[in-house]
């Protein structure tokens, strides 16, 4: 899951970027209204965490372009604006979710989970492929019910097919989702990381095939 923090406080990004990496998200991180207008036309994020006060552009102005662009990315306004009216004006314009400074990182953090559910995969917190149970909460892979041991990198591309179970994903999707901006990751590396979660999948019947020259597709299997 790729996120995008638009905020100017150096230190309250830093922060939440350290501790959203340590959950498994990759963060990208920008620092004016201008910056976050690009970043949102040209990257895909799953997630955007969207602060008000930013300089050239403030937040609004960055979230009503966006839903002019009818981008459907999550958007979870978090600043120290706590008035009604602004409440009122974020969330009709389209923000998602309104949280005020100072916060609790374990609220953000459930609250970012919340929305990618919603987003991505209903309002359920657990995803099932057959035999595989994925909680997206916990973050954990359950075969027959026995967990799984996955890499951070086996987990974010596992992840990734999963939510788009029945459809081809590139390489360079699966390269997005897994990787902050400026940090490397080449397709060889993909192409390891898939054999591997092959093999960890194996036991549920649960098959990942390739597309020679398009990517990767994992079967979603009939229902009963």
């Amino acid at each position: 899951m790729r996120i995008l923090i638009v905020e100017d406080d150096a230190i309250l990004a830093d922060g939440v970027t350290r501790a959203l990496r340590q959950a498994g998200y990759a963060i990208d991180q920008v620092d004016s209204g201008t910056a976050a207008d690009q970043a949102l036309s040209d990257s895909v994020h799953d997630l955007v965490i969207l602060d008000l006060g930013l300089p050239e552009l403030d937040g609004f102005e960055v979230l009503r372009r966006l839903r002019g662009r009818d981008s459907r990315v999550p958007v979870l306004i978090l600043t120290a604006r706590d008035a009604v009216e602004d409440r009122v004006t974020g969330l009709d314009l389209g923000a998602d979710d309104y949280l005020t400074k100072p916060f609790d990182l374990p609220e953000l953090e459930a609250r970012i989970r919340a929305l990618i559910r919603r987003g991505q995969c209903g309002t359920g917190t657990t995803l099932v492929v057959g035999a595989l149970q994925y909680d997206t909460v916990g973050r954990r892979v359950l075969i027959g019910g026995q967990p799984v041991d996955l890499s951070a990198r086996e987990l974010g591309v596992l992840e990734t097919l999963l939510l788009r179970a029945g459809r081809v994903v590139s390489k360079e999707q699966i390269v997005e989702q897994l990787c902050d901006w400026g940090e490397e990751v080449g397709i060889n590396a993909i192409e390891v990381y898939v054999h591997r979660v092959r093999k960890k999948l194996e036991p549920s019947g649960i098959s990942i095939r390739t597309v020679r020259g398009l990517g990767y597709l994992l079967d979603k299997p009939h229902a009963a």
